[in-house]
């Protein structure tokens, strides 16, 4: 479900620890470069790292807007906006997860419908629990994307949220295979996953792309598809990220 004029994305998982949030700083990171506004939109209320990531200092996250809304004193969403680069901006997480249980759902369809006005794209990164927010976000998003790697308890809980998306009737997501995160973890290939899931895996971000220092691109706040030293000598993970991009694009436009 499109609104106005964004293009909503929902990164997300079935397990912790596979690279979610890279891979939606690293898509923020292209569509830039492509020219586009992007917002990214942290709902991973219990342990968001996207400002974390980011490197960037804040006073106000989503449980203030949320706060505001409630009593009457949200005027503009720029207010809880943080800048992050010229065609990069958040809205952050609680920096305290204790308050993420008092976050209802009707705040996202404020953020969207405010924010769907003045973005290209909005990338929304979720933890994998399928909490009402989470579930509020997967039917609003124009497209849907899994990130899984090769682990085997990752690809039968992915069988699992499958099966729930066909009970859902949901077809527009993607599952990208994400070989960088973990080195030297492939005892599955692309056809043993296919078999195991049920489904496609419609990319797959090659191993090639295992940055061994990515500690200090975290520590720097730097976003790794703009960073022109790793997108120089990581071509074939770049084409991937770029192919996704696009095909997004192309997939989700309202005729």
């Amino acid at each position: 479900m499109a609104l106005n004029k964004a293009k909503i994305f929902t990164i997300t998982s079935v397990k912790g620890g596979v690279g979610k949030t890279t891979t939606t700083l690293n898509l923020a990171g292209i569509y830039s470069k492509l020219g586009k506004k992007v917002l990214i939109l942290d709902l991973d209320f219990y342990s968001g790292d996207i400002a974390a990531s980011l490197n960037v200092n804040y006073d106000i996250d989503i449980y203030n807007l949320f706060e505001d809304l409630n009593n009457n004193k949200f005027s503009n969403l720029d207010n809880y906006v943080i800048n992050y680069h010229d065609n990069i901006s958040l809205i952050a997480a609680p920096k305290d997860p204790r308050f993420a249980r008092k976050i209802s759902s009707k705040i996202l369809e404020v953020i969207l419908y405010k924010s769907s006005m003045k973005y290209d794209i909005i990338l929304i990164d979720t933890n994998h629990i399928l909490t009402d927010i989470n579930l509020f976000a997967l039917d609003y998003s124009d497209e849907i994307i899994y990130i899984i790697n090769n682990d085997s308890m990752n690809l039968k809980n992915m069988k699992t949220m499958i099966s729930i998306l066909n009970n859902m009737n949901k077809t527009n997501y993607k599952v990208i295979l994400n070989e960088s995160n973990i080195k030297g973890k492939n005892y599955y290939n692309k056809y043993d996953i296919k078999n195991i899931i049920n489904k496609n895996v419609n990319y797959i971000i090659p191993s090639s792309f295992y940055i061994k220092n990515i500690d200090k691109y975290i520590i720097d706040g730097k976003i790794l598809t703009l960073d022109k030293n790793i997108y120089t000598k990581n071509k074939a993970a770049m084409k991937i990220y770029n192919l996704i991009a696009s095909d997004l694009l192309k997939e989700s436009k309202v005729d």
